[in-house]
């Protein structure tokens, strides 16, 4: 079992806390540092976040960084560690421009980068940064296509629903020739997305009871998917969140999880570093044979 460190870039937005989390983070043994992305959060909106009693974000008026230049800052200072977006709202980008920017990171960091992606909520944000919000699943569809055309291949073309354009090449490529794909998300729809085209699956649950309730339907779910597109479901990489110790990992290792997460709770530096260190020597080392 491997654990990562989930809202990492919220937790520690300012340049030095964000140096020393991911460096305690890799030397307590964590696998990933998530990092979420909002590109803005409307003073006023209707869609219901679906994670709070009132619907509205919690970090609304934190600092959010950009996913990926937080990333890139981390990167420099640690080697080991992979580098996640946890999730980028996939639709809200544009593909092209997308595959550049992670295959650059990917391929300064090492091949360290994993692009979790998901499909999004807000439709007021979508509306602020004039894309549309109805078609956002099959354009992600697209988007990862776009995006691994370009990151596999020396010379580059597509011609889709809604991305076109004639052969063109764009370099670096990722260290792989790929940069792995989690999909993100609680839905049926995102574990048969995660089936059909990921590399990973992160559904997005807090960790409740609720993720015993769900879970194993949800990897039901996304295994069909991926028989049925001809891949292989033990090689789609799953992260959940759930356990905190030793002993609650377990039970995610018997649904076929690979990774958990877990938030720091710490309020200081000092806090955080301990907090860290503490639960690789409790958690991490005693959980790697399972």
């Amino acid at each position: 079992m491997k654990w990562s460190l989930v809202f990492s870039s919220t937790k520690c937005p300012e340049p030095e806390r964000a140096i020393r989390l991911a460096q305690a983070a890799e030397q307590a043994g964590f696998s990933v540092l998530w990092a979420p992305e909002h590109v803005v959060v409307p003073v006023q909106y209707r869609s219901a976040y679906g994670f709070s009693s009132d619907g509205k974000i919690p970090t609304a008026d934190k600092d959010f960084p950009d996913p990926l230049t937080w990333l890139s800052f981390v990167a420099a200072v640690t080697s080991r560690i992979r580098l996640g977006t946890g999730i980028v709202i996939l639709p809200q980008h544009n593909p092209v421009l997308l595959s550049k920017s992670t295959a650059t990171l990917d391929q300064l960091s090492g091949g360290r980068l994993v692009l979790g992606i998901g499909v999004g909520w807000l439709r007021e944000e979508f509306e602020a940064v004039g894309t549309d919000f109805d078609d956002r699943g099959a354009r992600a569809d697209e988007q990862i296509a776009v995006m691994r055309e370009i990151w596999g291949n020396e010379e580059a073309s597509f011609n889709g629903n809604h991305y076109s354009f004639p052969p063109l090449k764009s370099f670096p490529k990722p260290r792989r020739g790929y940069v792995p794909v989690h999909i993100g998300g609680d839905s049926k729809i995102a574990a048969r997305r995660a089936g059909r085209l990921g590399d990973g699956f992160f559904p997005a649950m807090w960790p409740t009871e609720r993720v015993k309730r769900e879970l194993p339907a949800l990897l039901d779910t996304m295994r069909g998917s991926a028989r049925s597109a001809g891949r292989d479901p033990d090689s789609i990489e799953v992260t959940a969140g759930g356990a905190t110790t030793a002993e609650d990992a377990r039970w995610f290792a018997d649904q076929g999880v690979h990774q958990l997460t877990m938030a720091v709770h710490a309020r200081d530096d000092s806090g955080i570093r301990e907090e860290l260190l503490r639960f690789g020597s409790d958690v991490i080392s005693k959980t790697a044979d399972l």
